[in-house]
Order: structure tokens, then C-alpha cells, then sequence
């Protein structure tokens, strides 16, 4: 049913809630010449990647590669094509496919390189870009259960962008856990109704299948004192009623220093409010996965939704705080944390969503490269991710507020690090700040 030459849509997060064996059994047909759109192309040699290996794709539309090696490798080899998008503004195009619209105005990705070339437009005093709907000719999804009227169930964060591509192609296959009887289903839980699935596959999912997410001992995590002094300063950022995006990286520490009790709600753009801190053990088979794609544990009260969802609340303006990773800030609030031209990195993820939608945005990155240069800028010389929306910067050296005005913004050293001194900060700050530390000392905690 799917032809060379096709747009192939296919959902998942990863490998969560990813299609994997009908993209397996795609793997085994002559088809080639595809076009594949996903947030990404699953992993080596798994999901969309082995498709990809085996040369049967010419061009892949998604939001964050880099999490395939092998994808960014045929990129910069100019073997694969790739049009890039930021992940709330695919979820969102998809959506637009999905609901036969003739495409959207956002504020994500104003003003960078991803603009290029598209329509801009100023309304209501914020610079918005046009992004033209995405339809497809098949579409590949991943449901827990379905009846036999097609009628889908979504488990923990596998919703993600199987809810929207489930509306957005000429031809809907759902691959699922089980298949049940019509009316096993109470109609109040359906989350994509019969009418847009036209098959059903029933295939069981088994561990090899989740890649990176089959466990917590799997991920790519990294703990050391240093991050987690970065963690703990993030978590001071934040205050009881909060709901906070992390994302990858360091910022997903902060989930671990977080308890009910705290009154902070954390959001992962994935699918889920009421994140947890990760489970002693297991992986992707019996919990939900947060933004870098690790186990998570659920909070009481928490919710999961799909990625389109995930994202009209980032930019609904009802996420408070994020907290992400930075490759550079500057002086004037501008972030950048996608791209390194030469470098093997081809994402940008939810970062432009959450950098112009989040109420407050805390970047937590090292205070320099691996050359020793300040990633604490007088200007950002990488592409942008988006201008004048940082408000605190968390370096393993110090914590910077960016205090703002209408017409300017200046840079604040309010905190050093354990074992830190002035002068260490300052030999390795390009950027123009001023300090005000604590009153009970430099290492006030």
C-alpha cells in the first residue's frame, strides 16, 4: 500500500510510540524514493533508520535528528535531503494537514535562519511566521489498543505525534497491542475515532524495539556534582504552583530534586504534566519517557495528551518556566542551542516553541566550550534560536539574571558556585555584567 515515491508519515517520539514494525516490514519491500516525516528517523538501524540505512528514503521532514547518527551522517554527505522544523511547529502542521486548513501563523522561529524564505507577518505586535500544512499519502501509527471498528487507545506518552498523524494522510495504518471487540472501548476513552484508520496490525511491542528507552540504565544521562549544583540552582529558580518544561540534558536533573510535595508541576513536550523522578529500574515498557527520551515516573494528578496538545500549551503562554540547554547566550537575552555549522547536529527540537511561549526561561549550559571560549557572549555568533528571551543563565561557574527594560537588557551575577571565585567568573565571561551576589555570601545556598 505504499508506493515509491510516497510521503510517508509516521509517528512516535523516538522510539515511544513508534510504528516500529510496519516500518520493519516496510524495510523488507523494493519501495524507495520516499519522503518520511517524523519529529525524527527512529535510531540506527530501528523504526525510520532502517529505511533510511537501507537507502529507501530521498528526504526526511522532521524536527530533531541527531538523535540518528546515521541520519545526520547521509545529510552531510548530501545522500538525504532534510527539511527541518521546530517540533511544536511539525506537530502543529500536521495538525493543520490533519483539519484541512490552509496553514498557521507562529511566533517559533521569528527572526532566525529557520524563517528563511517564509512568509512573515507582525500581528498583534509579535512577529509571526506562516507555515503551510503537512498531509501525507499513507501514515504509519502506534496505538496500545483498538477495537475492531478502528477506534484507537494511546498508552502513557505514546500518544505524541500519532494523534495528529492518525488525521493527516490519504491512508491511515494503525499498528496496535490489542485488537478488541466494538464496545470493549467505553467511547469517553477513544482518543482517535475509527473514522480516520483504515487498517489495523496487531503486533506486540518487545523490549529491542524501544531503543534507548528500553531502560532507565540505557539512557544517556549524565550525573556529576557540578551538574547537579547547575540542578539545584534551576530548581531555586522555581516556585510551588509552577508549570515547568526541562529539557534535555542537564535540565532533566531537575526532575530527580522534585517531589509532590514541591508544588511544581513539571511539562515534557512529549505528552505529559506531573512528571516524576525516574524509576529505580525498568524502562519504556512500564513507564512513560520525558523530552530526552528517558523513564519517568508519574506524579498523582498528572495528565498525558499529544504533542500537538503539548504544544498549544507552550505557546498558550501556560508553561511558567523552561529550563533547557544553551550552546550560547549574550548580553542582550538571545539563546542559541541548535546548531554548530560543521557540527553533527541537525535538531532543534521544542526549543523555539518553548524559548517564545515559556513566561520565564532559565538556560543551563557550561560556562565555556571545549576550545575555553565564553559561551557567556557580548552577541551570539551561532544561528539563533530566539532573541531577547533568556531571563537566567546557570553555568557551572555562577547564575546570571537577565534584568530587562523596553530598550535594553543587562546581564547580573547574583550567585557563585561552591568553590567559585569572582575572579574565575570574570576570566571567563566575554559578556558585560554586574554583580550583586547574595548578602549572606558569595556561596549563599
Amino acid at each position: 500500500m505504499v508506493r515509491s515515491g510516497d510521503r510517508l508519515l509516521a509517528g512516535g517520539f523516538g522510539m515511544t510510540g513508534n510504528p516500529v514494525h510496519l516500518l520493519d516490514a516496510l524495510s523488507e519491500c523494493d519501495t524507495g524514493d520516499l519522503t518520511f516525516i517524523g519529529n525524527n528517523v527512529g535510531e540506527p538501524g530501528l523504526g525510520g533508520g532502517k529505511l533510511l540505512r537501507n537507502g529507501q528514503i530521498k528526504k526526511a521532514v522532521g524536527s530533531y535528528f541527531t538523535s540518528n547518527f546515521e541520519a545526520v551522517e547521509a545529510a552531510q554527505r548530501g545522500d538525504l535531503e532534510v527539511e527541518l522544523l521546530p517540533q511544536g511547529t511539525l506537530a502543529e502542521a500536521i495538525r493543520a494537514g490533519g483539519a484541512g486548513l490552509g496553514g498557521f501563523f507562529t511566533p517559533t522561529s521569528a527572526n532566525t535562519v529557520l524563517a528563511d524564505g517564509r512568509e512573515t507577518r507582525r500581528i498583534d505586535g509579535v512577529d509571526m511566521v506562516f507555515v503551510e500544512p503537512i498531509r501525507a499519502n499513507v501514515a504509519f501509527i502506534r496505538a496500545w489498543c483498538a477495537d475492531t471498528a478502528g477506534n484507537l487507545r494511546y498508552r502513557m506518552t505514546e500518544s505524541n505525534f500519532n494523534a495528529a498523524a492518525a488525521t493527516a494522510a490519504d491512508l491511515v495504518i494503525a499498528e496496535v497491542e490489542e485488537i478488541v471487540a466494538v464496545g470493549e472501548i467505553d467511547p469517553n476513552a477513544v482518543h482517535t475515532p475509527g473514522c480516520f484508520v483504515d487498517y489495523l496490525v496487531q503486533e506486540a511491542l518487545r523490549p529491542e524495539d524501544l531503543g534507548s528507552s528500553f531502560s532507565v540504565a540505557s539512557s544517556l544521562k549524565k550525573v556529576s556534582d557540578a551538574r547537579m549544583n547547575m540542578a539545584r540552582a534551576a530548581l531555586a529558580e522555581l516556585k510551588a504552583g509552577d508549570v515547568v518544561n526541562l529539557g534535555i540534558g542537564i535540565p532533566t536533573l531537575v526532575a530527580d530534586l522534585i517531589t509532590a510535595e514541591s508544588g511544581i508541576i513539571i511539562h515534557t513536550e512529549n505528552g505529559m504534566l506531573g512528571v516524576g523522578p525516574e524509576p529505580g529500574g525498568g524502562g519504556a515498557m512500564n513507564y512513560p519517557v520525558n523530552a530526552g527520551k528517558i523513564p519517568v515516573t508519574a506524579l498523582p494528578g498528572g495528565s498525558y495528551f499529544d504533542s500537538a496538545m503539548s504544544f498549544a500549551m507552550i505557546r498558550g503562554g501556560h508553561v511558567d518556566v523552561a529550563v533547557m540547554g544553551g550552546l550560547q547566550v549574550d548580553q542582550m537575552g538571545n539563546l542559541a542551542n541548535w546548531a554548530v555549522p560543521g557540527k553533527p547536529l541537525l535538531g532543534v527540537g521544542g526549543a523555539m516553541d518553548l524559548a517564545v511561549g515559556a513566561k520565564k526561561l532559565v538556560v543551563t549550559m557550561t560556562h565555556t566550550n571545549r576550545d575555553g571560549d565564553s559561551k557567556v557572549k557580548v552577541e551570539c555568533d551561532l544561528p539563533l534560536t530566539a532573541r531577547a528571551a533568556v531571563d537566567v543563565i546557570i553555568t557551572e561557574l555562577g547564575v546570571f539574571h537577565a534584568r530587562k527594560t523596553e530598550t535594553s537588557t543587562e546581564l547580573v551575577l547574583v550567585k557563585l558556585m561552591p568553590g567559585v571565585s569572582e575572579a574565575q567568573v570574570a576570566a571567563a565571561t566575554e559578556a558585560n555584567y554586574r554583580v550583586e551576589l547574595a548578602r549572606r555570601g558569595i556561596h549563599d545556598e
